[in-house]
């Protein structure tokens, strides 16, 4: 139930801003797709390319996956430039000189059209199959340094609905100490917890990294994979000795297209500030590279209005990311898990819930082996599991999902990515035979996509 009511808040949003011909700015891991002729979510923005002078391959295996290299350009802020820049110094009391302005000669602007075609095993009652987005998204994006050691990545999105919305964003500040121990340290404003985030492995950049967006999906996943476009948070993170990262955030509610300060009519509304917190420990040798952490996060969220109790969700997620580098290409491995306790004061008292607290599980994990010639293959499985509700859920009484996901990728040149992805479901919110109570099967909601990719 409160899933729903973030979606349909976030879509609520969209709408509005359609009505009133408005754009909100705002960025993300994202790439950049251009449509041409016949022929969500990624981090290597063009306009990254253009200002260090460095081609997508330097930061990426295959886009948007990072290595070392681009984990330090995000960690870093997106400041590192190799072009020309426009300066202005300012003398300061001691007699030296402060940089107050480095513009790039440049613009930071790129684009992205991404487009889509879906078929779905079995036909979804009352709908259409073999369905086409197009475009699947079509964003615009500010992305690189904008002052001296800040820099940003900023996206608009007009998406399959034909609604402009909010995407995500990644503001930073960051700097570096001159001791003798290693310490990058800095600032991060964003509107999607994990966002920030320079691994592959939590929600805002796991994979799969694109999907279908008329395919059926499970109802259950965590919160902290809804908050996206409906929160803002700042915090500080610091990575020492290139080996220990730590990070803290909180979120408040920073929903647009509602009454300001949100009121009675409004949904979702996450009371006070939520906590994020992230810790990771990595080390990179001479052909591996592993990653090892922990995020989490606590909300309390009015199911309606800005008062009276509240749906309280904390959860805690581990992770490990594994990358071994071999002479034709790279084997990459992501997995995660995440635990979720809900204790849902709101949604109870107002019978919207069978139990006052539920338990949600979600586990993901996938390899990827990547070779030079610009082919990726891809196996992924995910499970998710909880505690039996057979209000909150429908009627499917258990959240219980799991399947997996095969992907190929062909990349004929760096920035342009044609993909094949099948869906196979052994469950689908709580069964695998007539999960709906109406004879649809799990399997009935595999799905083949296919999709084209173009950064500009």
């Amino acid at each position: 139930m409160k899933r729903k009511l973030f979606l349909v808040e976030k879509n609520r949003i969209k709408k509005f801003f359609l009505k009133k011909g408005l754009i909100s700015v705002i960025g993300g891991f994202v790439f950049f797709l251009f449509l041409i002729s016949s022929s969500g979510n990624a981090m290597a923005i063009p306009s990254y390319a253009r200002q260090t002078g460095l081609s997508c391959s330097a930061c990426h295996t295959i886009f948007p996956e990072l290595n070392s290299f681009g984990r330090q350009f995000k960690l870093n802020g997106y400041t590192l430039t190799g072009i020309k820049t426009i300066n202005q110094t300012r003398k300061n009391k001691k007699g030296g000189e402060r940089k107050v302005l480095k513009l790039l000669r440049i613009s930071s602007l790129s684009a992205m059209f991404q487009t889509g075609f879906t078929h779905v095993n079995k036909t979804i009652p009352g709908t259409q199959n073999n369905n086409i987005e197009f475009p699947q998204q079509l964003s615009l994006f500010y992305g690189g340094q904008i002052t001296p050691h800040m820099g940003s990545f900023i996206q608009v999105t007009l998406d399959a609905s034909g609604t402009f919305g909010m995407d995500n964003t990644d503001i930073r500040y960051a700097n570096r100490s001159k001791g003798k121990i290693p310490f990058t340290y800095g600032f991060t404003l964003n509107n999607n917890p994990t966002v920030q985030d320079i691994w592959n492995t939590t929600p805002a950049w796991g994979f799969p990294y694109t999907s279908s967006g008329v395919a059926p999906t499970p109802a259950a996943s965590p919160i902290i994979d809804n908050l996206g476009g409906m929160v803002a948070g700042l915090g500080g993170y610091g990575l020492i000795n290139h080996l220990f990262y730590f990070e803290f955030t909180g979120y408040g509610t920073a929903q647009l297209g509602i009454n300001m300060p949100p009121d009675a009519t409004a949904t979702g509304v996450v009371k006070g500030i939520a906590p994020y917190w992230r810790a990771a420990i990595q080390h990179q040798w001479a052909k591996s590279y592993v990653e090892a952490g922990t995020f989490g996060i606590s909300v309390k969220t009015y199911p309606s209005g800005v008062t009276g109790m509240t749906d309280n969700y904390t959860d805690l997620g581990f992770d490990l990311q594994y990358e071994f580098m071999f002479k034709k290409g790279q084997f990459t491995l992501h997995t995660s898990y995440v635990n979720e306790k809900q204790t849902l004061n709101a949604t109870y008292a107002s019978t919207n819930s069978q139990n006052l607290s539920n338990r949600l599980n979600a586990f993901k994990i996938d390899g990827s082996l990547f070779l030079n010639t610009g082919i990726n293959f891809t196996m992924g499985y995910f499970n998710t599991t909880g505690t039996e509700d057979n209000v909150l859920y429908g009627p499917a009484n258990i959240p219980n999902s799991n399947g997996i996901i095969a992907q190929f990728d062909y990349l004929p040149w760096k920035n342009t990515k044609i993909s094949l992805q099948y869906t196979a479901y052994n469950k689908f919110d709580g069964a695998k035979t007539n999960y709906d109570g109406s004879g649809r099967n799990a399997s009935d909601n595999n799905a083949i996509y296919l999709q084209l990719w173009f950064l500009f």
